[in-house]
């Protein structure tokens, strides 16, 4: 383990990436750059024999040996931050010396050198060795010029951090508004948190305000009540689990329902072998005729169900 420390004096805990993983992954990155510097070579050896010129065949040669030995270092750690493919395969990156990514300066340098420093021919590939195996945190001449050092990433995952909002701020916490709040900056207060046990009081101190203060300008309202930079932090970060939970839960597909043109109506339904059920005729729609009264006769007798009986009838009953 090594320390980085960052802008914002907080010290970081790293693992530095030592010279056998670091060659291993050169080996890896060098055997790419080797299938493509003879893919593309074969493709234009037609033309370097045939219509080129001497001087210009050694210029194309020198070209595509430059871009590819460089530009393709460059680009990868560009754009992935840090990574080549022989780094992501062994869990290596490379960051600058306060742990923060590297940009296209930091590469382009730090490639510069790994070429005609480092690991050049006229130097019997030395330097880049000697360098990395005196110095502590395993730089070579490239990571020392540019600022940068490489880091493991691989690493056991750090469990999630107990969240919870105290019972007399769940009411604002209820109440925040947490649109302006980025998944980056969520997951470095998070990150924060898993690691508060880890730091000094002072960082503790120090980077729970900083964090505090980023988070505060993105929500709204403040708390109604002074409480630590840790406590708010979690209490945020709560509160945007339990929506995003929420959010999770309404999104659910509903099993059940008709999902296509030939689903059946229930999930359980078994297909009639009969073919689809047709639908009742429709009665004609027109002015409604009642049937025409009927007299009713005295010694008739309607018998009811309930126990009563019709006017009319020789029996005692309760009349409507």
């Amino acid at each position: 383990m090594s320390q980085l420390v960052t802008g914002e004096a907080v010290v970081l805990q790293v693992r530095i990436a030592r010279m056998p993983t670091r060659a291993l992954a050169c080996a890896i990155d060098f055997t790419i750059q080797c299938i493509v510097i003879v893919v593309l070579l074969t493709s234009l050896f037609g033309f370097l024999i045939g219509g080129a010129s001497e001087a210009l065949g050694v210029a194309l040669v020198f070209i595509v040996l430059l871009l590819v030995l460089i530009g393709y270092r460059v680009l990868m750690e560009t754009l992935t931050r840090g990574r080549t493919l022989g780094k992501m395969m062994l869990g290596l990156k490379v960051v600058r010396d306060d742990g923060s990514s590297i940009r296209f300066r930091q590469a382009l340098v730090r490639n510069l050198l790994w070429l005609f420093v480092d690991f050049a021919p006229w130097f019997a590939a030395c330097p880049g060795i000697v360098a990395s195996l005196m110095n502590k945190q395993g730089k070579r001449i490239g990571d020392m010029v540019s600022g940068t050092v490489v880091i493991r990433e691989r690493h056991q995952p750090m469990a999630s951090p107990p969240l919870f909002v105290p019972g007399h701020l769940v009411q604002w916490a209820q109440s925040l508004e947490l649109s302006r709040l980025s998944d980056e900056l969520a997951n470095t207060s998070r990150e924060y948190l898993a690691r508060y046990t880890e730091l000094e009081p002072a960082a503790q101190v120090a980077l729970g305000d900083a964090l505090a203060f980023r988070v505060g300008g993105v929500t709204a309202p403040s708390p109604p009540v002074a409480i630590s930079s840790p406590a708010f932090l979690s209490a945020v970060l709560a509160e945007r689990r339990r929506r995003e939970l929420a959010r999770l839960a309404t999104q659910r597909p509903t099993y059940g329902t008709n999902t296509g043109p030939f689903g059946p109506a229930t999930p359980y339904a078994p297909p009639s072998p009969y073919g689809a059920p047709q639908p009742y005729p429709t009665p004609p729609q027109g002015p409604y005729s009642p049937p025409p009264p009927v007299a009713p006769r005295p010694q008739d007798t309607v018998v009811n169900p309930g126990g009563w009986h019709a006017p009319g009838s020789n029996e005692p009953g309760q009349s409507y």
